[in-house]
């Protein structure tokens, strides 16, 4: 009996024996097939995340930051001990004694499971890097086996500190925050040695479910389980029951709830300058690389002249709108049941609407009081009133597209839920303001560097991120001629040169092409550089015939305006697009006496380990590597620049556009203290225009136009129109970097001109006819009849000879083309059906 006994047992061991062995086989064998194609831990060790690339200002401002993931990345011993220790207790009580996985807690989540509670992972901190790194997030058996094979061998692999810090910088915590640095600035605009023990209790929170505990519309259940974590602090020894009493007691303090101010708030609202740089280096780095390489890049810009560019181009296009006194329908509206009570605040500011344009406000219309419009303005405490006088400026226009008539109504305009922009008056009303339709651009830079020191490509960029200044091509206009102008001076042409201001007619395949000034008038012979002053387009299209159009454009190339210009007698005039950018290089290069330079709206890029990828400035300074200089000593800065045009052509080109600021087209608009030179452009029925100018040190430009090219009406010009809008910031931008003479290249001599004439005058000469003129060494001034230029078109024998620019002489009737034959021009001649380009 007592043997029977026994063998029954026995047998059951052997089983229990035998079972455990296959059980132990078939696990083996298990982890032995799923291990086999596991990834590799140990590019762990090179973990290099995606993290945040930021901009800054040459003064080293941040500015912008760019990033799909907003991450700032915390090496192991910059993280506080404070805030491992709450997302140790919160995540991993354990994790500096297991060996990468909790057998305890699986069994007891295994355990809960059986009895019907909801199925939870158990897994360790090392667990959920390898989740996170190597592995899917989906919930299965084959997960859960390579999670426990992955962690148990990166346990040997890397430190618990460095486990830690993969952990603490991967893990998504809400609000687009990736890590606990990007986390602790947007939940409480703070660095993490910065954190309170209840901020860290509550970031360790998150890991679970961000949205399940976000501090405003989850306050009651996320203060809750912060409350837990900081009781398992308690409870693990990490804080003392005085610091555990006074922190959970204390309320969930937040940016998203008011309690701080947001992070971003310290940032400028972004604009045209850093969206460009986006737009380049996501080109030169790849998006990749920009988005998530944790790049540091100095930008060109200075933030006050770019303010200053903002602020005059806005000048200029608000004043060009509302001088035409039309008000464009509102498009953006909110509901009638959203405004009542204090409702309209939330929906005003859930409201996508332009609000990066300075001293305007968002407003909605809440109702009217008589002529009154009463509207709420974001912001503002009380409600405010649009004064019916104030509307009267601006006509309606209604679906159809028609004008309808101004009035002193403010509901002549507007609409209950109508959201506008408003600006403050000084008697506490509001007043209407709209976006305008006409839009442009504006740029500056250094002219010896090409550092881009201010950009704005419209008026608002929230409101169109277009950006005007690089990639709008537009025709220059007669900002295009000093280009023919500087060919014509390097082909044996001089200041002095003597050139036929008359009719011109030319036979296209498109009919007959007759370009005219913009006056209306012939002024005969005249000098070069009466011809750039004044922006004679008949002078300048001569010139072009007698030295070439292929000559032409392969200047305009190798400045870097086109790539590729056709060689037609109109481009002379600017009628080819181009781009603000392109322009404003090109001029940059007459200012710094002809050398080549690269435009350029960083300084510096480095990598996320500080390493400079990319640096503008190539040039050297040997002297600048001496401990000391001495006294009145200037260090040598050399430059392996490229020469594009003669040093001597630079000079005379530039003195020349001088006189259009003195005496020319931007004569009334353009007046600054230092020496100013520059070139208007106009386009055929001012549909572009232009001006572009500067000094001894900085260059800028500024293009107005409509987006579809569109007619800008009488009394529009690139001198009255753009000029205002360079004259302000330049007065800003001398006032900061000064400016001087324009530098005199050796080689040459002076000789004082009549202007009118191109006459050699004697030294004593003075008077307002007087100009000073710049020839090369070896080179004789000529002047006289037999040195006219006419390009190969004949001129009247009735044309009167050197006039000073008063005379009109359109009475001419009939003139001799360069056929011979006989033409008779009428004193209203049209273009034709070819675009000239350029008028002034």
């Amino acid at each position: 009996m007592l043997r029977a006994i026994l063998s029954f047992f026995g047998s059951i061991f052997s089983l229990v024996c035998i079972g455990t062995v296959a059980v132990a086989i078939l696990i083996g064998a298990i982890f032995l097939m799923y291990a086999r194609d596991l990834p590799d831990t140990d590019q762990l060790a090179q973990y290099t995340p995606p993290t945040i690339s930021r901009i800054y200002s040459g003064q080293g401002a941040l500015i912008d930051e760019f990033a799909r993931e907003r991450r700032l990345f915390a090496p192991a011993n910059e993280i506080p001990d404070m805030v491992k220790q709450a997302f140790i207790s919160a995540e991993d009580k354990y994790f500096y004694t297991h060996k990468g996985y909790d057998p305890l807690g699986m069994a007891k989540a295994a355990l809960d499971a059986a009895q019907g509670a909801r199925l939870r992972g158990a897994s360790t901190i090392t667990q959920q890097v390898m989740k996170n790194f190597l592995l899917s997030g989906d919930r299965s058996a084959e997960r859960k086996i390579k999670e426990l094979i992955l962690a148990s061998r990166i346990e040997g692999t890397l430190s618990k500190d460095k486990i830690l810090e993969l952990y603490l910088n991967e893990i998504f915590l809400g609000q687009n925050s990736y890590g606990v640095a990007a986390a602790a600035q947007t939940y409480f605009n703070k660095t993490l040695s910065e954190l309170n023990v209840e901020e860290a209790a509550y970031l360790a929170v998150l890991p679970k479910a961000p949205s399940r505990y976000h501090p405003v519309r989850q306050a009651e259940r996320a203060t809750g389980r912060r409350n837990f974590v900081l009781r398992e602090m308690f409870e693990n020894g990490y804080i003392s029951e005085e610091q555990y009493a006074e922190s959970r007691e204390k309320p969930l303090e937040t940016v998203q709830g008011g309690s701080f101010s947001n992070f971003k708030s310290d940032l400028p609202d972004r604009d045209y300058f850093t969206d460009e740089i986006r737009r380049q280096l996501s080109k030169d780095f790849g998006q990749d690389e920009f988005f998530g390489g944790g790049l540091t890049i100095r930008a060109t810009v200075d933030r006050e002249l770019q303010d200053e560019a903002a602020k005059s181009l806005r000048l200029a296009l608000e004043s060009y709108d509302r001088g035409r006194g039309v008000f464009h329908r509102v498009r953006t509206k909110i509901e009638a049941d959203q405004l009542e009570g204090d409702a309209w605040r939330e929906a005003l500011s859930d409201t996508t609407f332009p609000r990066d344009i300075e001293g305007w406000k968002a407003a909605v219309v809440l109702g009217f009081d008589g002529n009154n419009a009463n509207v709420g303005v974001e912001g503002e405490a009380e409600v405010g009133s649009i004064l019916g006088a104030d509307v009267k400026w601006a006509r309606p226009r209604n679906e159809e597209g028609r004008l309808g008539s101004a009035s002193s109504n403010a509901d002549n305009l507007l609409d209950v839920g109508d959201v506008v922009h408003v600006r403050g008056r000084d008697d506490g009303t509001w007043s209407l303001r709209q976006v305008p339709q006409v839009q442009g651009g504006f740029m500056a830079m250094d002219v010896n560097t090409g550092r881009v020191l201010a950009m704005q490509g419209g008026f608002s960029y929230q409101h169109s991120v277009f950006n005007r200044a690089t990639q709008a091509t537009r025709q220059p206009g007669s900002s295009f001629k000093p280009f023919v102008y500087a060919a014509a001076l390097d082909s044996g042409f001089s200041p002095n040169t003597i050139v036929v201001d008359a009719p011109i007619e030319v036979n296209t395949p498109q009919g007959l092409w007759r370009p005219k000034n913009a006056s209306n008038r012939f002024y005969g012979p005249s000098p070069v550089r009466t011809g750039i002053e004044q922006s004679r387009n008949l002078m300048t299209i001569r010139l072009a015939q007698e030295i070439g159009m292929d000559t032409v454009a392969s200047y305009a190339e190798r400045f870097g305006v086109y790539e590729d210009m056709n060689p037609f007698l109109s481009n002379a005039l600017g009628a080819q697009e181009t781009t603000l950018m392109k322009m404003v290089t090109a001029y940059a290069m007459f200012a710094n006496g002809g050398e080549r330079v690269e435009p350029t709206l960083v300084d510096r890029v480095q990598d996320r380990w500080g390493r400079t990828v990319y640096r503008h400035d190539t040039r050297t300074c040997e002297d600048c590597q001496l401990a000391s200089l001495d006294p009145n000593f200037a260090p040598a800065i050399n430059s392996s620049r490229e020469r594009v045009m003669d040093a001597i052509t630079a000079y005379q080109l530039t003195s020349m556009m001088q006189g259009v600021v003195q005496r020319g087209t931007a004569r009334r608009t353009v007046n600054l203290s230092v020496p100013t030179a520059g070139k208007t452009g106009t386009t055929n029925d001012a549909k572009d225009v232009w001006f572009v100018g500067f000094t001894s040190n900085i260059v800028a430009g500024c293009f107005i136009g409509y987006d579809r090219p569109t007619a800008l009406g009488r009394g529009a010009g690139g001198g009255t129109t753009c000029g205002p809008v360079f004259d302000r910031f330049m007065k800003k931008a001398t006032a900061k970097y000064g400016g001087g003479k324009f530098d005199v290249p050796a080689g040459g001599y002076f000789v004082k001109i009549d202007r009118f004439t191109g006459a050699i005058l004697p030294e004593s000469a003075s008077g307002d006819h007087v100009v000073v003129e710049y020839f090369r060494d070896g080179e004789e001034p000529v002047y006289g009849l037999g040195s006219i230029i006419d390009g190969g078109f004949a001129m009247g024998s009735n044309l009167n000879l050197f006039t000073r620019g008063d005379n009109d002489v359109t009475a001419v009737q009939e003139v001799t083309t360069s056929t011979g034959k006989k033409a008779v021009i009428p004193k209203r001649a049209n273009f034709g059906t070819l675009s000239a380009g350029g008028l002034y």
